[in-house]
């Protein structure tokens, strides 16, 4: 294995501050040589929420991307047509990156959750880490996942990160109520949503 290349997927909308950080404190201590950002398009989880359109939520994380070498926007997701099972996903990035080994980057919430997922077990075969970020209140119990999912300990890493309290509803919320939201993102993002008037943004530049 020549290096290590790490898989942020999410639906981010929008690329926050936050996100930016955990990905900067996942690269560093797990060695991650690359980290590919992966844009979901239609989350099954999220069916009942309202998603901002595919080609804005494109546009803000390439702006958020923007001076960052390490980081690269993947289409694996949005080229091609849904259900998107992580496990399909690694399995491309595999093909596409022969010799690399393969992190990838999740909640503690979602690794709680790991046993609902599309072929658990296959996912954990095909990749060579786990890099979990805690989160407060995601409550795990890694013996108990592991009686349900042999061989899960063996593959997770964990990654300490300083506590980010932001999130993409927060943000979201915040721009439809005409409330500052300024420094939680990039300020190129911050101007994308201002100039095409997401989330309800209605109000002067807060």
């Amino acid at each position: 294995m020549s290096h290590l290349i790490g898989i942020f997927g999410g639906t981010f909308d929008p690329p926050h501050r936050g996100h930016l950080a955990l990905a900067a404190a996942a690269r560093s201590q797990l060695g991650l040589s690359r980290l590919l950002w992966v844009l979901t398009p239609d989350p099954p989880h999220k069916q009942i929420l309202t998603i901002t359109p595919l080609s804005q939520r494109l546009s803000m994380l390439r702006l958020a991307l923007a001076g960052h070498p390490d980081y690269e926007l993947s289409m694996v997701e949005t080229d091609r047509p849904g259900p998107h099972f992580a496990l399909d996903t690694v399995r491309i990035l595999a093909r596409q990156n022969p010799g690399a080994g393969l992190v990838y980057l999740m909640g503690g919430d979602s690794l709680r959750d790991l046993p609902a997922w599309h072929r658990p077990l296959d996912l954990i075969a095909v990749l060579d880490a786990l890099g979990v970020m805690r989160r407060p209140g995601d409550a795990l119990d890694l013996q108990a996942l592991e009686q349900v999912l042999p061989g899960l300990i063996a593959k997770v890493r964990w990654v300490e990160a300083p506590p980010v309290d932001i999130s993409a509803s927060e943000i979201r919320a915040r721009a439809a109520a005409g409330r500052s939201f300024r420094r939680l993102v990039p300020p190129a993002v911050y101007s994308f949503i201002f100039d095409n008037g997401l989330y309800g943004m209605v109000k002067a530049r807060p």
